[in-house]
């Protein structure tokens, strides 16, 4: 009888379902990435100042948070009883219509409502997330959730790019190709998508409570199992997202940099993706455990945080380039690291339920970080919210130690007993 290799990345897994993932991913992280360096632009018309730009940018990215904490919950518990095919479609299609709508502008409360439109159907890179639990075996997946983090890193690496050389043309024609290659994303997925969870897989109902996302992030945040995971995570996901709500401004304000030079910049975050998951993800899997993978790209990311602020502090744009690239290695190995362990924690009945509850919590700092960010920006100074960050990674690496303790402790008390 022939052997089965079980550390080779395609055992028992559905080539097609793999394939059309991962070009979900790449075009998502495309069709994500290509506005990030108009926004503040677009933004400019409507405002006298730029504390109110810097104010208005993140309050656009908290209303995003706000719709995305409030449907993702819903999301994955439906899909956890439909399926993920017809949920991530409506998702895809549903942020096409937002980018439109953003793009389209003409007042801030159209901003405004492009960003909500996109935000309730924003669950798409948690049902893609579920999607690769459903098809990869559990001893794999911290391996196939890195290579979604190098293929999303492609994708970043475009789109900023991309984003900022059309931007040449006018403010909103990034937000235009952004909906055009999210409608693609749609298409090609209503063509070849093949389903991910079984019948037998499938919940037999939904209750009211699992769709509302206030008593679903109390029952994610019950399993003990995930106190301390989820609670490191979200210290960790605060400062980052005030970073990415004001990092464009950040540039303005601090750089004078333009739409294609801030593509450029975001860029080098989806290049360090590709060359960890290609070249340091393969070597860390073999000596360290996801946990401390994942308190290595803390740490890693806190440094960033210190290179970022110093660049500020002495207008020395070196300094946020070398920073972007530390901070850049840390969120691509903790991406992957953090979402292993997080699938490998639940049944496969309640992948989309974890998953949405992880997006939950995400949301929630994505609705805190920019608000708080942003004040800190404008109170205290540009270099303010990179403090942020080293601060709260800092109390995020002793909670994620205290998490892999416990998992220690658990692995002697299971072999004692034995």
């Amino acid at each position: 009888m022939p052997t089965t290799n079980a550390s080779s990345p395609s055992t028992n897994v559905n080539k097609k379902a793999l394939i059309f993932g991962l070009m979900a991913v790449f075009l998502c992280g495309i069709g994500f990435s290509i506005i990030a360096p108009v926004v503040p632009f677009l933004v400019a018309p409507y405002v006298h100042s730029a504390a109110d730009q810097a104010t208005m940018v993140t309050l656009l990215t908290s209303i995003y948070a706000l719709c995305v904490f409030l449907a993702a919950p819903a999301i994955g518990a439906l899909s956890d009883r439909f399926g993920r095919r017809p949920l991530l479609l409506l998702c895809l299609l549903g942020s096409a219509i937002g980018y439109t709508v953003f793009g389209l502008g003409g007042a801030l409360w159209i901003l405004f409502v492009g960003r909500i439109i996109e935000g309730i159907t924003g669950g798409s890179i948690g049902m893609i997330f579920a999607y690769f639990a459903d098809i990869t075996p559990r001893e794999q997946r911290t391996r196939y959730f890195g290579w979604v983090g190098a293929v999303a890193g492609a994708g970043t690496i475009l789109g900023p790019v991309i984003g900022g050389l059309l931007a040449h043309y006018g403010y909103a024609v990034p937000m235009f190709a952004g909906a055009a290659v999210t409608l693609l994303t749609f298409l090609f997925g209503l063509l070849v998508m093949p389903e991910s969870l079984k019948p037998a897989q499938r919940l037999n109902k939904i209750s009211a409570a699992r769709l509302n996302p206030f008593i679903q992030l109390r029952s994610i945040l019950a399993i003990k199992s995930l106190q301390r995971l989820l609670i490191s995570a979200f210290l960790l996901w605060l400062p980052n997202g005030s970073f990415q709500a004001i990092f464009p401004q950040f540039t303005i304000d601090v750089f004078g940099w333009q739409p294609a030079a801030i593509g450029l910049l975001f860029s080098i975050i989806g290049v360090q993706d590709i060359l960890s998951q290609a070249f340091l993800m393969p070597i860390l899997l073999k000596k360290l455990t996801d946990s401390r993978i994942a308190m290595l790209g803390m740490v890693a990311e806190m440094f960033g945080y210190v290179l970022i602020a110093a660049s500020a502090l002495f207008s020395f744009y070196p300094l946020l380039i070398a920073g972007l690239f530390v901070f850049g290695f840390g969120d691509s190995v903790f991406g992957p690291s953090f979402n292993g362990m997080l699938s490998k924690s639940a049944d496969d009945s309640e992948q989309g339920r974890v998953q949405g509850g992880s997006q939950s919590i995400q949301s929630l700092a994505r609705i805190a970080g920019p608000l708080l960010g942003g004040q800190l920006y404008v109170l205290l100074g540009h270099a303010a919210p990179a403090f942020m960050g080293v601060i709260l990674i800092g109390a995020a690496v002793f909670v994620l130690y205290g998490y892999a303790r416990g998992l220690t402790k658990n692995r002697l008390s299971d072999t004692t007993s034995i």
